[in-house]
């Protein structure tokens, strides 16, 4: 699953620059140019990380951190916040505000790519990782393969990207929406039931050995997780 970020940047000409790069690295870009857009942005999809302006029109880059902060779907987005300013005090306060990276303008596209790796590496390895283990599901994206307890699962093209999206973020519940937009796309229309159906054809094709938990947790009127622990 190709990581999403957003870009929080009123400068035209930067917020141009790093969408064009980004999406040359392989990565699902959105831009927004104001902090109120970003917030609303981050409401409709959740991104794997936000390249955050400090400057914003609206609402300043250190208050669009500062809420993200406080609400818990978006508590633990890695941020990584972009300034002009560049006094240690001023690191600090963005730190402390709960930024996961600071990098100073002028900067180096190369210098971002490389932050921006780390912080996946750091805070969401199955982002930085073509295989990636969750308890003993084994999900290898470049064979396009799943095992679990090493055994090889078979899996159709819609459940391997939804299986996938799910080990990215273990624990967390997502809707049906959020994973219709995650999995299906925001621009195809879909059913929410539909969601359901490859679930359930998920679930099947992980559970053959009924002594295994299932590692799909239902959370009634809420959605989905994977939970390696249920």
């Amino acid at each position: 699953m190709t990581p999403f970020i957003l870009v929080v940047e009123d400068e035209d000409a930067l917020s141009t620059l790093l969408q064009y790069n980004l999406d040359k690295e392989g990565y699902d870009v959105v831009v927004a140019a104001d902090g109120e857009e970003a917030l609303t942005l981050v409401s409709e999809r959740l991104p794997d990380i936000i390249i955050l302006d400090w400057m914003l029109p609206k609402i300043s880059g250190i208050e669009v951190c500062r809420r993200l902060r406080q609400r818990s779907e978006s508590r633990n987005v890695p941020i990584i916040m972009l300034t002009a300013r560049g006094e240690e005090s001023d690191r600090i306060r963005g730190l402390d505000t709960g930024a996961d990276d600071y990098i100073v303008k002028p900067f180096a596209m190369s210098e971002l790519s490389a932050r921006i790796r780390a912080v996946l590496r750091r805070i969401r390895p199955g982002l930085a990782e073509d295989r990636v283990h969750i308890g003993d599901l084994t999900i290898d994206r470049v064979a396009h393969r799943v095992k679990r307890a090493g055994k090889e699962i078979h899996l159709g093209p819609t459940e391997f990207r939804l299986l996938d999206y799910l080990m990215q973020h273990p624990g967390r519940v997502f809707s049906r929406e959020q994973l219709l937009d995650a999995v299906w796309g925001s621009d195809v229309y879909v059913e929410a039931r539909t969601v359901d159906v490859h679930v359930g054809r998920l679930r099947k094709a992980l559970n053959r050995d009924e002594a295994m938990a299932d590692p799909i947790r239902t959370v009634r009127s809420a959605g989905y997780s994977l939970d390696m622990d249920a």
